[in-house]
């Protein structure tokens, strides 16, 4: 059903706002599709794309405050909590006091966290190639640019 309707509408026949209109839904129907494969792979290991993001950027940049993973990451605030929540009631995270802030929490991968991480890292590049294996990799670093492009804020 959505693959008739985004040909009509990237068919060039009908209007420029068709276009537009179908090319976002493409890009949509992409994301959800990738989405969905890589939270069933990680399913197992009781996490999903956003708990592996976080998991992912503490090793980057932590440990960390709550505030600024929400900043680097760009997840709302409360959707961060409940990730966050989840991630410690696994035993993945830990929110210990900030040495330079008592009223401030940073947030730490455990010892558990650090071989979920791994695990999620493998299965996330098998799941990726699955996904985009049938890109070449000049195909994929021109997807990452056009992808990019789209994702900066107008000038």
């Amino acid at each position: 059903m959505l693959k008739d309707l985004l040909e009509r509408l990237l068919s060039g026949k009908d209007s420029p706002a068709a276009d537009q209109v179908g090319l976002g839904m493409l890009l949509a129907e992409a994301h959800n599709r990738s989405r969905a494969r890589i939270n069933e792979a990680l399913r197992p290991l009781g996490i999903d794309v956003r708990g592996l993001t976080v998991l992912l950027a503490l090793p980057l940049y932590g440990p960390v405050s709550q505030r600024d993973l929400i900043a680097r990451i760009g997840i709302d605030k409360s959707t961060m909590v409940r990730i966050i929540d989840e991630l410690e009631d696994k035993g993945l995270v830990s929110r210990r006091r900030a040495p330079q802030d008592r009223r401030a929490y940073q947030i730490v991968l455990t010892g558990r966290g650090e071989q979920t991480l791994d695990k999620a890292r493998r299965i996330a590049e098998r799941t990726g190639e699955e996904i985009f294996g049938r890109l070449t990799g000049d195909e994929r670093r021109h997807l990452v640019d056009l992808l990019r492009r789209l994702a900066e804020e107008p000038s």
